[in-house]
Parts: structure tokens; sequence; C-alpha cells
């Protein structure tokens, strides 16, 4: 061959090589700065979800349920970093749990992470805010009557020893679930079920309300309400889509079956609701609304839009159900945890069985799955079922015995006394209010125009009983 032709070979081909490694840096970089914009995301999530529960809760209560949720944000960031990030995504021989590899984030850095394209940091990061708002999402069961430093003990030992797990074998490479063929891509089981599982348990522990039953608990401000679900909804496009790890088709659709889960989900239980009140109800909107997008979770990455409208709709309907049921077996689930996140994750993984779609998962350019009965794969649903159930199960019993045991130790009662509760956890616990003005009775002396404060009160906002500080 020529030498002049062959050296104009081998530089094409060095500019073909150049041009290559420029764009997968770039696409790289793209995803990265993906995955970050999400863990932003996520993390607005955690205190929309604290006045979410704030706003369900009654006045008197209000500022605790914000504080726990960004209390879980702080002891679970430290508990990722120590060991919770090791644990979950470490090497694991036991298909269990992971090792202590990357226990203070050894070895996390800035190479990419086994089976992702992003640095390791950023993947780390990420898996910290659904790791902090698990048992946040847990800890609404318990609202008006738990005590809140037994809580954040609470939040760093359950992290530990039930998230940790069921995270480790539905996302480790190297878990049971994800050896088994189980599909989630979100959250279902880790994040939804076992946070239901673990409310259920909390709140039997704790006992009732006083008053349950016989008192009418009525939301103090349905304004949090609706600002908190816009923000959950806002902080979604990140649960589901950045769980994509790459900007991609996926994750484009993954966005979009979201909202629309979300919006179908919202319609249906207030129109169910509509039927025996005749009214467009703001709460039964947003409870819906969550509904939609916990169901969602598990099949974000896996389904296409007109199996999202079957999400949502079966979730408005199934989780309003379990709301009512709660009073048939008479336990206080303060903030209908395990009827909204337990049993919507279960509607979500089972769905997920049967319209999952291996064409969406593939939008990626590098998944394969044999997909769920709209593939013919029957056994899909059985994977499902059995992942749903292992970790409903296990959040269950071991948040139980965390909680028995926690409560026979002095010092860490879990629940406030009975004078707290009346007074209320903002003014007991924290000794801060979220709502209080200030009354002045002032007399004006019309020839000097002197003023003189006769009489003043603060007024401290409680929607069940008035206290006045004079």
């Amino acid at each position: 061959m020529d030498p002049t032709l062959t050296g104009l070979n081998d530089s094409l081909s060095a500019i073909n090589d150049t041009l290559t490694a420029a764009v997968a840096a770039s696409q790289q970089a793209g995803d990265t700065a993906w995955v970050l914009t999400s863990t932003a995301l996520v993390f607005i999530m955690i205190p929309g979800l604290g006045y979410f529960y704030s706003g369900m809760a009654r006045s008197k209560n209000a500022l605790s349920l914000i504080m726990l949720t960004c209390l879980s944000l702080a002891v679970v960031s430290f508990q990722w970093w120590a060991i919770g990030f090791s644990l979950t995504f470490g090497p694991s021989t036991s298909h269990f749990i992971g090792n202590l590899q990357h226990a203070f984030f050894m070895k996390v850095d800035t190479a990419p992470f086994p089976n992702t394209k992003i640095p390791g940091i950023v993947y780390a990061l990420y898996q910290c805010m659904f790791a902090a708002i698990t048992p946040a999402l847990a800890i609404g069961s318990a609202a008006e009557r738990g005590r809140i430093v037994p809580a954040i003990i609470f939040i760093f030992l359950w992290s530990t020893l039930v998230y940790d797990p069921i995270a480790c074998w539905t996302w480790n490479a190297d878990g049971w679930s994800a050896k088994m063929g189980g599909l989630d891509f979100a959250g279902g089981t880790p994040v939804h079920i076992s946070s239901g599982a673990a409310a259920l348990a909390y709140c039997i522990i704790l006992g009732k309300r006083h008053g349950h039953g016989t008192d009418e608990f009525k939301p103090h401000n349905i304004a949090n309400v609706v600002l908190g679900t816009v923000l959950l909804w806002f902080g979604w496009f990140g649960f589901n889509g950045g769980s994509a790890l790459a900007a991609n088709a996926r994750a484009a659709m993954a966005c979009s079956v979201t909202n629309l889960a979300a919006a179908v989900g919202g319609l249906t239980w207030c129109l169910l609701d509509y039927r025996l009140e005749k009214k467009l109800s703001a709460l039964s909107f947003c409870s819906g609304t969550v509904a939609g997008l916990v169901a969602i979770t598990p099949g974000s990455g896996f389904v296409g839009t007109p199996a999202a409208v079957a999400f949502g709709f079966v979730a408005g309907i199934c989780c309003n159900m379990a709301v009512k049921f709660k009073h048939v077996f008479d336990f206080d689930d303060a903030l209908d945890v395990f009827a909204v996140h337990g049993v919507g994750g279960i509607i979500g993984n089972l769905l997920t069985g049967i319209f999952a779609d291996s064409r969406i998962a593939a939008l990626d350019g590098s998944t394969i799955i044999p997909g769920g009965w709209l593939n013919g794969n029957w056994i899909q649903l059985g994977y499902q079922a059995a992942d749903s159930v292992t970790g409903l199960s296990y959040s269950f019993v071991v948040t139980y015995l965390i909680l028995f045991i926690m409560d026979k130790i002095p010092g860490l009662s879990l629940r406030a006394d009975p004078e707290s509760e009346a007074k209320g956890l903002d003014e007991t616990e924290l000794g801060e209010l979220a709502y209080y003005h200030v009354d002045r009775l002032v007399a004006v002396n019309t020839r000097t125009g002197e003023t003189k404060t006769v009489k003043e009160e603060t007024i401290h906002q409680q929607n069940d009983t008035n206290a006045t500080i004079v």
C-alpha cells in the first residue's frame, strides 16, 4: 500500500478515536448532570413530605413533623456515609447484605461505580436521598404522640437493619431478588413497602392517640398539604426519572409515566370521595396523587404510558379503600402511611409484573429483560409477589422488634406522656411552635399622642384546644 495512503488512514483512525472519546465524555457529563439534578429533586421531596404531614396533623404538632423529616435527612446522611452505602451496594456473598468495603465512602470517588456510567460519588449521593426519605415516610404513623429523641435513634437503627438489607437485595447486582429477576426501578419495595410496613408496626407499638374514635382529628392546614404534594410531585421526576442514571429516552419515559399516574391517581381518589360528599376535596386529590406516584415507582422504567393510566386508577381505588379499612381493624395510622405507601407499593409491584415491557426497558440501549405478562413472561408476577411479601414481612417484624426493645430501655420510651400529648409535641418536645400571634391592647393619650400597652397576650394557634399565655 502507498505509504501516503497508509499515513492518511492512520490519521483518520486517530481522529475517529478522538471524536468517539469526546462524544463518550460528553455523554457521561450529561448523565452526571442529570443525576445530580435528580439528587436535588429528591432532596426537595423531604421537606415536601414534612409539609404534607404537617398539614394533615393538628396545629400543635405541625412543626415537629417538619422537623422529623429534616432530622431523617441529617441522621441518614451520616449513616449512609459511615456504613449504609457499603451495606447496600458493597459486594455481597450472602445476597442479603453487602460488606464494609465502601464504609466511609472508601473507593467511592470519580471513577464510575460498577454497573453505572456515572462517578461513584454521584451515585452514592443520589442513593442517599432515597435512604433519607424512607424512614421519614414511616414515622408519619407515629404523628402527635411519638417522642422525637427516640425517633432519631430509631431512624439510624432502622436504616441499618431494615432499609439497607432490602435495598441490597433489590438493587445490588448480588442481591437475591435482583438475581431472581425481580423488577423494581425506583423503590417499590425498598422505599414504599418497607416504610408502609414499618409505619404499621410503629403505630401498633405506640397505641392509639388519646381521643381516637371519639374526637375528630382534622387536618389543620390543607394549604400545607397541597404545597407538600406539589413538592413531592415535582421531586418525583428525579426520583423515577433519575433512576435511569442517564439522560436518555428511558429517563424521559419514566418521567412521562410518573406524571400521568399521579394525575390519574389524584382524579380517581377525588371522584371516589365526591360521590360521598358531593365536594371536590383538595385533600382527596392530594392523597390520590401520592398514591399514583407510589404505585408507578417500581414500574416507571419498565412500562409505557397506557399502563401508567392503569397504575394510577387502580392505586387510587385500592389505597382509598385501604384508608377506610384502618377503621375496621382499629389501628391508628395517623397519616395513612400504610394505606398509601404499603398498599400502593404492593399494587405497583404486582402491576409491574403484568405491564413490564421489554421494549421500554431497552430504551436506554443496554437493558434486556424478559418483560411481564405483556411479553408472555408469566412467572414475572410471581417474582414480584415474592419480593413484595418478603419486603413487607421483613420490615414489619424487624421494625416491631426494634421498637419493642427500645421502648423497654429507660429514657427511650417511644410515646410522649398524656400531658405532653395534650399540649402538643411542638411545645413539649421542641419548645417552639409553628404558629402564634400577639394581641395588644394599647391606650393612646389624645393630648400628647403617647401610647401605653395595657394588656398583651400571646395566642398559640391550636385547632383542638386554645392555649393562652398572659
